[in-house]
């Protein structure tokens, strides 16, 4: 019985407002961290824009962003076990013009 409890009380109820739903394309990552948090912040780089904004940043603990290293790893293993294999592409030098430590992704 105290099973079926606690598994009532792990349930989360989460929501997502309609904004944050319609998502942010990215097709860069910078990564930063320091000894408490880990920093990712994404950008949309435009052909021939001089200029590109951070569109989102999300900043995790280190224990979070092992957790979502692990969960990224494990959906890509079943996204190329259904769809076939990523193929990577050449890395491309972007140079960065941050106004803060850069890192890469």
């Amino acid at each position: 019985m105290s099973d079926q409890n606690d598994k009532k009380q792990q349930k989360l109820n989460i929501q997502i407002d309609d904004d944050v739903a319609q998502g942010i394309y990215s097709n860069l990552a910078i990564i930063n961290h320091s000894q408490t948090e880990f920093v990712l912040d994404f950008v949309n780089i435009m052909p021939g824009s001089p200029k590109n904004k951070v569109r989102s940043r999300i900043i995790l603990t280190p224990q979070h962003a092992k957790r979502l290293l692990k969960a990224l790893n494990d959906n890509i293993n079943r996204f190329e076990k259904s769809q076939g294999s990523i193929k990577e592409q050449e890395k491309t030098n972007i140079p960065l013009n941050f106004g803060g430590p850069t890192g890469e992704a």
